[in-house]
């Protein structure tokens, strides 16, 4: 009679197994990538990408960041907390004061002749700017215009600017346009 080798029992392996698989999956850390969520602006042809517009000086805020990730707006040192409601002056420009960018007359949808901003915001940021602070800067500029449209919204409409229709968001639109313009970074700033 030829003896019997025992057997490992593996009826609790499969057990094992999951417990493990439910524990690594408990306890990984995902990580968020973080990005801006930006619509890309029409392809323009050649020629008319060679039409250097000429824009006053007072129609544009200079935003900076160097590489310590200190930043500067408007050539004086600023904390990030700030940028926004300077952002919003800058666009807004309420008293159409002399320092602030220039407004036109234009006729819009909803609510007839208004005065619109000609204002740029122009980013520039140094090549060892941190990501973080990039898109805390980047944040605060788009955040700026989308409290000033959710302003308006709110006092013309009664409601806010993403529960209204496409039209009515294109007239807000085109009293605050969304123009910032992202400088290549350099290296020194």
């Amino acid at each position: 009679m030829a003896k019997k080798i025992p057997e490992i029992p593996a009826a609790s392996l499969a057990d094992i197994a999951f417990m493990l698989l439910i524990f690594f999956l408990v306890t990984t850390t995902m990580d968020v990538d973080s990005g801006l969520r930006r619509k890309l602006p029409q392809w323009a042809p050649d020629q008319e990408q060679n039409d250097d517009q000429q824009i006053n000086e007072r129609n544009v805020f200079v935003v900076l960041v160097n590489k310590n990730n200190d930043l500067l707006v408007e050539g004086d040192y600023e904390q990030i907390e700030n940028l926004r409601e300077r952002a919003k002056e800058f666009m807004a420009n309420p008293y159409n004061a002399e320092n602030l960018p220039e407004k036109e007359p234009m006729e819009i949808p909803y609510f007839g002749e208004q005065m619109v901003t000609k204002g740029v915001i122009s980013l520039r940021n140094d090549l060892d700017t941190q990501y973080g602070t990039y898109l805390a800067v980047q944040n605060e500029l788009v955040a700026a215009i989308n409290e000033l449209r959710d302003e308006l919204a709110k006092q013309k409409f009664g409601k806010a600017y993403v529960d209204l229709d496409g039209d009515q968001q294109d007239a807000i639109k085109k009293i605050y346009p969304s123009r910032i313009s992202e400088a290549e970074p350099k290296g020194k700033i």
